[in-house]
């Protein structure tokens, strides 16, 4: 890890997780509660056919089907994921993956290295980055 003053350097590659969980469109919205609980994630990408074609968070599972009062059971992940999949590039900064997230209002970017996904970052990710070698 390269430092720079107090500044990490590359700090997207050090900070996001590079265990990549998906979920096909056609899965349960219960299904998908389950994966990231037990997988202790917030967020899952959405794979059709060997393809990242959306993300589903926790958020889209409370905002989008829990309070509009849809069957977890019956209701596929593709009615709640958002799409398309906002991603950041591995070498921007933790403050451009901050300003991101703000702009759109979401908790959770794809990483991408040459256009492909490679990780997932996190708020959580980023707060923990500021708190130990930044600040806001």
């Amino acid at each position: 890890m390269t430092t720079q003053g107090k500044i990490m350097l590359r700090p997207l590659a050090v900070m996001m997780s590079r265990s990549l969980r998906s979920i096909p469109p056609d899965a349960s919205l219960l299904d998908a509660a389950r994966l990231m609980r037990d997988s202790k994630i917030g967020a899952l990408l959405v794979e059709d056919r060997e393809q990242f074609v959306g993300v589903v968070s926790e958020t889209d599972l409370v905002r989008k089907a829990m309070a509009g009062g849809e069957d977890p059971l019956d209701q596929p992940v593709k009615s709640v994921m958002s799409s398309p999949i906002i991603t950041i590039e591995i070498d921007r900064s933790a403050h451009d993956a901050s300003d991101q997230m703000a702009e759109h209002g979401i908790r959770h970017l794809a990483v991408t290295q040459d256009g492909e996904i490679v990780g997932m970052i996190s708020v959580v990710d980023l707060l923990r980055y500021f708190k130990n070698w930044g600040t806001l």
